[in-house]
């Protein structure tokens, strides 16, 4: 329990001081009159020149990234020992190989690491609310290092979620600002300007803009949104350009997803400049029920334009990374849950139950909320990504709207500065000196779950673009043509439409048939052209070529009941074979005999819906998988040689890696963004 203790304390700690007011005098600047800083200009515009790309494809093509990338500047990372900044994120996405912690006597990293394939597009996304103060809290330089803000925060522990006075800025229904930053504005402001400029040039630097097109970025960071209870709404942020924000909007700025969106809008969409963004949530797993609840901040019913203007925002939604995925649940007495056997892949908590006393247990709910950063609490179907599409086709049918009208991606949400570190063997965890060793690694997880052996390398981005350029990148995010993988780099097709041909998956022209006579993942197929017809899909994937062969494809089907409002949904296996045959030999993590001729390397097929209603509003969305590999955790064992007839059997060694704990075997997998049916 000491996780969740910690945090509680901090939090009632932090819940005491809401007024601001500080009695101890100190060493730093935590002495003076509270004043507000000058915050100067809303928006920044830069000229972004770019030259035509070499490589342009207007049937688009995938590329492959991270959107979800911290680095020394935020509160976390740095606590974990990582030294690493923005300009090493992209030079590590781009191939070259940077330090992790620990670190030796002499400030040398003592484990090095490096892609084996570089990205395409990545993207720092570092907390807002204290970049500021985590760079004074670093810098023995600064005037604030002695304050008592920042002697608390370095005497924390961050593997204990322990960040001292940061709490007040990340763990408050009303937060704010750590004393420091409260008595000396000015510091804070100005480190927040320099900073972020920093991270604005290290995008700005490392996005090619000649004609090779060889890798791109975003300018983004994070909105650590919580509520009380330290439930997750966290949502990631990017801008389509270089015009951005002088100064991004923070948790302890708009403390609800509302206020969020009002701040993007005022001062980015809605500035007179070429501003533009979009907001990506994630870890909905986490959220309490908070996250897709379709109530506004004074608890009112979302109306049609507030529905739209958040689909709008927020387009798409991150269905995996290190801390779990958040597709679906399954085991619950709810409309939005499922019966699906593939749901809980990677889930963040280890042992679900029917009962909250069972011992390190979190509960599946049959109603709403669900179990957060802290406290036992609960986990709904209303959370994951399924349920939360669900409840956009009844809120569809209520207001005329769909504010969960959302694609997918993934990402890693690395706190090691390592965009796109998603292999299984010999990955080095994403938490710097916290999760460096076997035996922290592979600790239960309680309460908070950052580094434990719950969490998974995480997950990837993919864009169908026409070029590999920002624009292009941003553009297939806001319509949704996106997928999300679990770290493979399946290459995934997804189109629906109302006639394609059984054969189509034999043509040469079939991917231009579809996109023109269809729509695209992310897309609305539209009204049925004549009576009786029902709605067609062509998918396709390509299998990792450095990884095994696939397993199957299946399609999701979620539809809404208009007359009773009751959801429901199927899981339709269409290409591929789940009874294969392939496994993968646990004592030595190869695949067993017979299991590369059990995959495929590719799949392709047209399907039509055998159950199609014209009357049911619903969505759509295929799920490429592998057949079985070893787990990162089962990997350890292996290369750590356990011996369970021997080892201390109180280790938590022991327990990963002889008595079950976590799984084995895991089959990655590619999840593509939705495509809709709206009756007219």
């Amino acid at each position: 329990m000491r996780r969740s203790l910690a945090l509680l304390l901090l939090l009632a700690v932090a819940c005491g001081d809401d007024d601001g007011d500080d009695p101890t005098e100190d060493a730093g600047t935590d002495m003076g009159e509270v004043v507000p800083p000058d915050m100067g200009p809303v928006v920044l515009e830069r000229p972004e020149t770019r030259e035509a790309c070499a490589d342009r494809n207007p049937l688009r093509n995938p590329y492959f990234g991270d959107l979800h990338v911290h680095t020394r500047y935020s509160f976390d990372a740095a606590s974990y020992g990582v030294r690493t900044g923005p300009d090493d994120a992209y030079r590590f996405a781009k191939g070259e190989a940077i330090g992790l912690p620990p670190y030796d006597g002499d400030g040398n990293p003592t484990r090095m690491v490096q892609l084996d394939r570089p990205l395409d597009f990545a993207a720092v996304t570092d907390h807002a609310e204290l970049i500021a103060a985590t760079s004074i809290c670093t810098d023995p330089t600064s005037p604030g290092y002695d304050s008592s803000t920042c002697v608390s925060y370095r005497e924390g522990d961050g593997a204990q979620a322990d960040f001292g006075e940061f709490i007040s800025a990340i763990g408050l229904s009303r937060p704010l600002p750590p004393t420091m930053c409260r008595r000396d504005p000015d510091l804070c402001a100005g480190e927040l300007a320099d900073v972020w400029a920093l991270t604005v040039d290290a995008a700005e630097t490392h996005d090619d803009r000649t004609s090779a097109c060889e890798f791109s970025t975003l300018i983004g960071y994070e909105w650590t949104g919580g509520a009380g209870g330290g439930r997750n709404l966290h949502r990631n942020i990017f801008f389509r350009s270089s015009t951005y924000l002088a100064r991004p909007i923070s948790f302890v700025d708009a403390n609800t997803a509302d206020a969020l969106w009002d701040g993007l809008e005022a001062n980015c969409l809605n500035s007179g400049t070429d501003c533009d963004l979009l907001a990506i949530p994630h870890n909905s797993n986490i959220s309490t029920g908070d996250m897709f609840s379709p109530l506004t901040e004074d608890g009112d019913p979302y109306d049609a334009a507030f529905a739209a203007r958040r689909a709008a925002l927020e387009p798409l939604v991150e269905i995996y990374q290190h801390k779990g995925a958040s597709e679906c649940v399954s085991g619950i007495d709810n409309p939005l849950a499922s019966e699906d056997e593939l749901c809980d892949f990677e889930s963040v908590f280890e042992v679900y139950c029917d009962e909250s006393d069972v011992e390190g247990c979190v509960e599946r709910c049959e109603a709403d909320g669900a179990g957060g950063f802290v406290g036992a609490g609960c986990v709904a179907a209303g959370d994951m990504v399924r349920g939360a599409l669900k409840v956009g086709l009844q809120e569809m049918l209520r207001t005329g709207a769909n504010p969960f009208q959302m694609g997918f991606i993934a990402s890693t949400d690395t706190h090691n500065t390592t965009a796109g570190e998603v292999r299984e063997d010999g990955w080095p965890g994403h938490t710097g000196d916290s999760d460096d060793e076997a035996e922290e690694a592979l600790e239960p997880p309680v309460g908070i779950t950052i580094s434990v052996r719950t969490s998974s390398p995480g997950g990837l981005a993919v864009v169908w673009a026409e070029e590999n350029s920002r624009p292009a990148i941003f553009d297939a995010m806001r319509r949704r043509e996106t997928y999300g993988t679990s770290g493979t780099r399946i290459i995934a097709r997804f189109f629906g439409g109302w006639d394609y041909a059984a054969d189509l998956c034999d043509e040469a022209d079939a991917i231009e048939t579809a996109d023109g006579s269809g729509v695209p993942m992310g897309g609305d197929i539209g009204a049925p052209p004549t009576a009786g017809a029902a709605p067609t899909f062509l998918v396709s994937a390509l299998a990792d070529a450095m990884s095994v062969p696939l397993q199957r494809i299946q399609i999701i089907k979620g539809w809404v009941d208009p007359v009773t409002g009751e959801p429901g949904e199927m899981v339709y296996e269409v290409a591929g074979d789940p009874e294969n045959g392939a496994d993968v030999d646990t004592a030595t993590c190869e695949p067993t005999a017979g299991s590369d001729a059990a995959g495929f390397g590719s799949l392709c097929n047209t399907w039509t819906d055998p159950d199609f209603d014209p009357t049911h509003p619903a969505f759509y969305y295929a799920r490429v998988v592998e057949n079985p590999t070893c787990r990162w955790s089962q990997r350890m064992c292996v290369d750590l040689a356990v011996d369970c007839g021997t080892i201390d059997p109180t280790t938590n060694i022991a327990a990963a890696c002889c008595d079950g704990a976590v799984p084995a075997k895991i089959q990655e997998r590619a999840w593509t963004s939705p495509i809709w049916y709206v009756p007219e």
